[in-house]
């Protein structure tokens, strides 16, 4: 009977050794925000249609040849790959509200490759009210769906930070930078989900929509997304190209400045600014 009682009160005290090294990691994963919620398979699927249209790819045929690099006739562009979707910085996350993701949905992205090896990223967003998917923006380079590959492999959700035009990665409570701005940011190992909501509140949270520095039309404000369009950033300096799908009579190209932003809300989304390197 002394054995059993003994047996007994050494389990027990096992038990509560592991419950209590077992309750710090409990409460971090419940502090820990959700990764965004993925869209669904026939978004990605009308999105990769919109991008793959004969009239998007008379657009990136004129763009592929836009700088003489090759004609409009032999560019030949091509979607390859899969749509992948990016993610925004969440205006909710910036203000600290409990159980917020850290990013938002912005727009679903396309690699589109030129008979010469251009590269450039087709940008879908959803017209409000219906699953239907349109283009609004075509950017060189394929940033989108090269950090999204990195992010897959890496275990995690992929978000952009598009006031700085820095990349991560959000494995569980990590955030882990992607490119030289994200490094700068949090430094090349990364920092913890609580304290990068820290340094983004400080940075933006007096910029927010509806603040009075967005309400002074301030220049590099935050930027809130459109209804049917990417997010804005205010302190874009360079031309970037929108497109609209439309039909096979070829869609609209508009080249864009930062004066011209109320311009692309005609084209049914809004542009966001990119380094020099991209339009």
């Amino acid at each position: 009977m002394t054995y059993r009682n003994h047996t007994r009160a050494t389990v027990t005290a096992a038990l509560a050794t592991a419950l209590a090294g077992l309750a710090p990691q409990a409460a971090l994963a419940a502090d820990t925000p959700a990764p965004p919620k993925a869209p669904a398979a026939a978004s990605v699927a009308a999105a990769h249609d919109a991008a793959s249209a004969p009239g998007t790819l008379k657009t990136l045929a004129r763009f592929f040849a836009r700088d003489g690099k090759v004609s409009v006739k032999a560019a030949a562009p091509r979607i390859e790959g899969a749509t992948v979707p990016v993610y925004v910085l969440a205006p909710d996350f910036v203000r600290g509200r409990s159980g917020t993701p850290v990013a938002k949905l912005d727009f679903l992205a396309s690699r589109a490759v030129s008979a010469d090896g251009q590269e450039a990223s087709v940008w879908t967003v959803r017209t409000a009210g219906a699953d239907t998917w349109r283009v609004v923006n075509i950017a060189t380079g394929a940033d989108e769906t090269a950090y999204a590959a990195r992010a897959k492999a890496e275990g995690g959700a992929l978000f952009r930070e598009p006031q700085i035009d820095a990349w991560y990665v959000q494995r569980g409570d990590r955030v882990l930078p992607l490119d030289a701005d994200a490094k700068r940011a949090v430094g090349a190992s990364g920092t913890t989900v609580a304290a990068y909501q820290k340094r983004v509140h400080a940075a933006y949270g007096d910029k927010l929509p509806g603040s009075a520095y967005d309400r002074r039309g301030e220049a590099g404000g935050y930027g809130e997304r459109a209804a049917s369009g990417p997010a804005v950033r205010k302190d874009a300096s360079e031309p970037v190209a929108a497109a609209a799908a439309a039909d096979d009579s070829g869609p609209l190209v508009a080249v864009l400045t930062a004066l011209g932003t109320l311009a692309a809300l005609a084209l049914g989304g809004t542009v966001m600014g990119r380094k020099l390197r991209r339009r």
